[in-house]
């Protein structure tokens, strides 16, 4: 999944990074309100990580311009400012959630599968596609009850194929999911990593729609 970090401090927005590419997430980072404004405006996002207190433009106004353009990625407000008041500002202009600093980076990474996961109206941790199980808390598969054999890349793939389960994704979206910025993508990335898949889940198991992207059916049955 392809997050967008907003935070200023570098000590602190360098530990985040880390911590969420360590656990497989695609991590872009930015440091103030306007350079937030742009990122969310040209690219997509699964979710977004995002401080109030930013130079150039504040976090709630950030928030409050991502709603007002009808954006509905969901969004986890990171801040120091721990009043009751400031907390039902923030959820009222539209955040998802809210980690008050210091917080465990464990919860963060939890907070935001639950995110991703309602958003695309699942409760479950583990997607459930057919026989096919995807849990991106512990970033493992299987098909049919057997574990499947998958790359971190492989993996991230199926990953958002499987959130999108039932919906064409098309190459350009797949690519925006899986690389944050400064990550070359070949032109055939994305084609080499679904032939890897179809070996792994059987050959019909992801299909290509041809001139539009690929599909990861809901009624999954490949062996």
């Amino acid at each position: 999944m392809r997050i967008l970090l907003v935070e200023d401090h570098q000590l602190l927005g360098d530990a985040i990074h880390v911590s969420l590419r360590q656990v497989g997430y695609s991590v872009d980072w930015v440091q103030d309100g306007v350079a937030a404004e742009s990122a969310l405006v040209a690219e997509e996002f699964a979710a977004v990580v995002l401080d109030l207190g930013l130079p150039r433009r504040s976090g709630l106004e950030v928030l409050q311009a991502l709603r007002q353009r009808g954006q509905q990625v969901p969004v986890i407000i990171l801040t120091a400012r721990d009043s009751v008041e400031d907390r039902i500002r923030g959820l009222d202009c539209g955040a998802d959630d809210y980690l008050v600093k210091p917080f465990d980076m464990g919860e963060l990474a939890a907070r935001l599968r639950a995110l991703v996961r309602r958003s695309v109206g699942t409760a479950s941790a583990a997607l459930q596609v057919g026989t096919l199980s995807v849990d991106p808390a512990s970033c493992c598969a299987t098909q049919n009850g057997q574990p499947l054999s998958l790359s971190a890349r492989e993996f991230a793939l199926l990953h958002a194929l499987a959130l999108n389960a039932g919906r064409v994704m098309s190459k350009a979206q797949l690519e925006q999911q899986l690389y944050a910025w400064g990550n070359e993508v070949e032109s055939n990335t994305i084609e080499v990593f679904i032939h890897h898949l179809r070996r792994k889940l059987g050959a019909d198991a992801i299909r290509t729609i041809r001139g539009v992207g690929y599909l990861l059916p809901r009624d999954s049955h490949a062996v």
